[in-house]
């Protein structure tokens, strides 16, 4: 700010009524020429992922050969007066207020009962919905995760919050892998649908829900949401999906990031910093080639 002052009144003048001395206004920084370097290599993955944190982006650097410790990549984020901290909005999107049939939570129950282990890919898969807002309007995204891998099962993008939108993404997951012991998910009415419950019953998956009031309960897919949100705000910076002129228009990028990005690029504390197609095939599972099922 007062660079761009300076350029029309007296420094003098401008530092006197801003209340900075002329002193701290000329100083510039010494930064050490090894940690120029390594900020020259961390700004490239602050722009590409600027809500990762020191652990997230020291692994980074350590997978692109840098040998840096989480110290000074947390000074050196604080240097460059990094966060990744935001303000996040969540739209309620389950409807628990149903006459439908509900089932116990059989993989994450309450305080005093004994949790599932899991321990293999395909064991748990979790569902979650979300809003992303398409100008004045939303639309709808439906997901279901592997809760061993993180990994991206089936996906799909909609105008709506239909029952089509939770089972289309259901279909996808079971076309490209084999079924799961659990389908873990919320009470809304879409995974209470019959069209829903059908499908995990012929494919012999037992159905887990959440107790109503209880996010927590699903909070693997929770937290993939909220991830799903970080890649929004970011992106924003860059592309504004209020300028998108139609459903189809935002479907690429959003195929993109679930099918490439995230699968192949994302690096997870919780998988030892690999990405889920990493993990999975270090698990001894091999992904198919993506299927985009348009919308």
């Amino acid at each position: 700010m007062i660079t761009k002052l300076t350029a029309s009144y007296p420094a003098k003048w401008v530092c006197d009524l801003l209340g900075c001395s002329r002193s701290a206004y000329y100083y510039e920084p010494v930064i050490d020429p090894e940690d120029a370097l390594l900020i020259e290599a961390i700004e490239p993955i602050l722009m590409r992922w600027p809500f990762y944190g020191y652990r997230r982006a020291t692994a980074q650097l350590k997978r692109a050969g840098h040998i840096v410790g989480e110290t000074r990549v947390r000074r050196l984020l604080k240097l460059l007066e990094h966060s990744c901290s935001v303000g996040r909005v969540r739209v309620v999107t389950t409807d628990s207020k149903h006459d439908l049939p509900r089932y116990a939570n059989l993989v994450n129950p309450g305080t005093g009962v004994k949790k599932l282990i899991i321990t293999r890919p395909n064991q748990v898969w979790v569902a979650d919905i979300t809003y992303i807002r398409l100008g004045r309007r939303f639309i709808s995204l439906a997901v279901i995760l592997d809760a061993f891998t993180r990994s991206v099962r089936g996906w799909c993008l909609g105008r709506s919050l239909e029952k089509e939108l939770t089972v289309n993404a259901l279909k996808m997951a079971l076309a490209r892998h084999p079924a799961p012991g659990y389908h873990h998910s919320d009470q809304g009415s879409q995974y209470a649908a019959i069209a829903y419950t059908d499908l995990l019953a012929e494919a012999k998956t037992a159905i887990s829900m959440s107790a109503v009031g209880q996010p927590t309960q699903n909070g693997l897919a929770e937290r993939f949401m909220r991830t799903l949100s970080e890649w929004m705000q970011a992106k924003e910076e860059h592309i504004d999906y209020s300028e998108y002129s139609d459903f189809d228009d935002a479907f690429a990028p959003l195929a993109h990031w679930l099918e490439v990005e995230y699968m192949t690029e994302r690096i997870h504390s919780a998988l030892g910093y690999l990405t889920p197609a990493e993990f999975e095939a270090q698990a001894g599972f091999t992904q198919p080639n993506p299927l985009l099922l348009q919308a």
